[in-house]
């Protein structure tokens, strides 16, 4: 089947033929023409239109075609699952959503850069989409730094190197991380923060990872959310569904997934394996 979108792509209209492809139609051929052309001739053709306003294949809500696509042809593979946040965020400009989004958009501007030719450019994100995919199936738990030698020169680091060059921390910073402590069950905004601590917002989005562990906003919320749930754990009379309340997520199924990719255990296996009884 012949599947038509606009012409230059970079996140979304990559990574849907990507997921035809592996996942809907293997024969699929994919033709990218000027946005004007492309209801046109997906009647003429034919060919099914995606990723453009007012057909079927296309955002939904917060959610992109991507999302879609898994959606109406039921595809439950778990690391599909797991990339579809990753091109959520780096579609629409939410980082926030998967740590990996802010690299995505970056290796997808960069070859949308250097490779003019679409169908070139599609072949080449065939490969950088195979390799996500089997990052999400078989190497989410692995890190960079794998040999103990690697471990104790960073601790070194940490300890005697990193101490002589530390940086004063400004007293907003320190009064935010307060703010983050104290709210950590509400639903935090970096802009309403900004607001409440009277600095410029885009400075604050610029400034925080420098004071924050290197983080982003959203990944150090998710880690301050996390640290939290494992403190509550310790106390039996918490159920999941209410650690999962009081440390600000959506839902249990969110939390959980959360827990799980900071953790590498659900929040019921990781308080079953670390409870005193488990202990024993």
């Amino acid at each position: 089947m012949k599947w038509i979108t606009r012409e230059r792509p970079k996140i979304d209209r990559i990574a849907c033929p990507w997921l035809l492809l592996r996942f809907v139609d293997p024969e699929a051929e994919i033709i990218y023409v000027p946005f004007d052309q492309v209801l046109p001739l997906s009647q003429s053709l034919p060919a099914i239109p995606f990723d453009i306003p007012g057909v079927e294949y296309t955002h939904y809500g917060k959610d992109c075609t991507f999302d879609y696509i898994i959606r109406k042809h039921g595809i439950t593979d778990q690391a599909v699952l797991d990339m579809a946040p990753i091109v959520r965020g780096a579609d629409t400009d939410k980082h926030e959503l998967a740590r990996q989004a802010a690299g995505l958009w970056a290796i997808a501007a960069g070859m949308a850069y250097n490779y003019p030719d679409d169908q070139v450019l599609l072949q080449q994100g065939m490969i950088i989409y195979d390799a996500l995919y089997s990052w999400a199936k078989y190497l989410q738990q692995e890190r960079h730094l794998q040999h103990p030698q690697e471990d104790l020169l960073i601790q070194v680091f940490d300890k005697f190197l990193k101490a002589h060059t530390t940086k004063k921390i400004p007293a907003w910073a320190r009064e935010l991380k307060e703010m983050i402590q104290d709210h950590i069950d509400s639903n935090l905004n970096l802009t309403e923060l900004s607001r409440n601590l009277d600095i410029n917002p885009s400075y604050l989005s610029r400034e925080f990872s420098k004071h924050f562990d290197n983080l982003s906003f959203g990944e150090y919320i998710r880690r301050q959310r996390i640290e939290k749930a494992i403190d509550l754990m310790k106390d039996p009379a918490h159920s999941l569904t209410h650690i999962a309340y009081l440390t600000g997520f959506s839902d249990q199924s969110h939390f959980t997934r959360i827990f799980k990719k900071h953790t590498g255990q659900s929040p019921s296996a990781y308080r079953k394996k670390n409870s005193p009884k488990g202990k024993e």
